[in-house]
């Protein structure tokens, strides 16, 4: 499987699987944790054009980036173009390799200040967000958008156009229209369909949760890329072409690389719930998953869901001893 060339001269990717820009979940040890794993292409975090140029300080550690996780994109929203422009002036001063503008988010907080997948029903601001943006930036710019509203409105192939048209570098497409939200299914021949009607790469995403469907999807796609968001979760194995541990066991070297990660790179206090929010998806399928994540979120630090882990371990091995006699 050749690895995408998404920018000459300035994003070599060594895979086509990547990372999906999620909130609450792709902070630096996530992303470096699936890089180590083999995913070509990591996003941040979503983070608000109008956050970063008033200079909040949690914005900017959104950020936060090491040359290990590299290449690293920058995924910025907002509605107004110069404030975007503005928040990609700044990030081409920090050691990221790509900005992209999502028009695809369909959270409500978002999409009512005509942010995120409202823009795919704003093609002219839109444009003008791509125009500003990629005239302010020093860095490749991608976008990142849906299917279209709902069923009825569906305009990812000349929303593509136009931001190809724009300036933009390379897209990715989210199968699911901005009613579906997160429920459905993916729609892979729009997914399709965009890939054939601009020239730039394009990344496909939507279901992605294992290697076996992202090679598939590349096939039948044409896609440059696969783009992997939830199904990620709990699995950045996904990246690695093995399958998930079917035992926590088999899972703890992974979390504990997570958690090694977090203890040198996170303010602990501040994001613990962060962390066991990530702990509670490792243990996604396993026996006893539900107490289990139950025990890791009553877990008040870091060295406690440690220990948490480590009498779950002991309790996992007493089951199959039982069960081996």
């Amino acid at each position: 499987m050749s690895a995408p060339l998404l920018v000459k001269g300035k994003l070599q990717l060594d895979s086509p699987f990547v990372l999906a820009p999620l909130a609450g979940y792709t902070d630096l040890p996530f992303r470096l944790l699936c890089r180590e794993q083999g995913a070509g292409l990591v996003f941040s975090e979503m983070i608000s054009s109008h956050g970063l140029v008033q200079g909040q300080q949690k914005t900017g550690a959104m950020l936060q980036s090491i040359p290990e996780e590299r290449p690293f994109v920058a995924q910025l929203f907002g509605a107004v173009p110069e404030i975007m422009a503005e928040a990609a002036r700044r990030v081409c001063d920090l050691p990221v390799d790509a900005i992209d503008l999502n028009m695809g988010c369909p959270v409500r907080k978002v999409t009512k200040r005509g942010a995120g997948a409202a823009l795919m029903m704003q093609m002219e601001n839109a444009a003008a967000i791509v125009r500003a943006v990629c005239a302010a930036s020093s860095l490749p710019v991608s976008v990142k958008f849906r299917s279209g509203k709902d069923e009825s409105h569906q305009n990812a192939v000349d929303f593509a156009r136009m931001a190809e048209e724009a300036g933009a570098a390379f897209l990715t497409i989210h199968g699911r229209t901005w009613a579906q939200a997160f429920s459905g299914e993916a729609n892979w021949d729009t997914i399709r369909a965009v890939k054939a009607a601009v020239q730039i790469p394009v990344i496909g995403n939507g279901d992605i949760d294992s290697f076996a469907l992202g090679c598939r999807r590349l096939e039948e796609s044409g896609c440059d890329a696969v783009m992997a968001g939830r199904g990620a979760l709990g699995n950045p194995w996904l990246f690695a072409g093995t399958e998930r541990p079917q035992s926590l066991t088999g899972r703890m070297p992974l979390i504990c690389r997570y958690l090694d990660l977090c203890q040198e790179y996170l303010p602990l206090e501040r994001v613990i719930f962060r962390i066991k929010n990530q702990v509670c998806r490792f243990l996604g399928g396993l026996s006893g998953a539900v107490s289990a994540r139950q025990q890791v979120l009553a877990c008040p630090s870091l060295e406690s869901i440690k220990l948490c882990l480590d009498r779950l371990l002991l309790a996992e091995d007493s089951r199959q001893n039982t069960f081996g006699q």
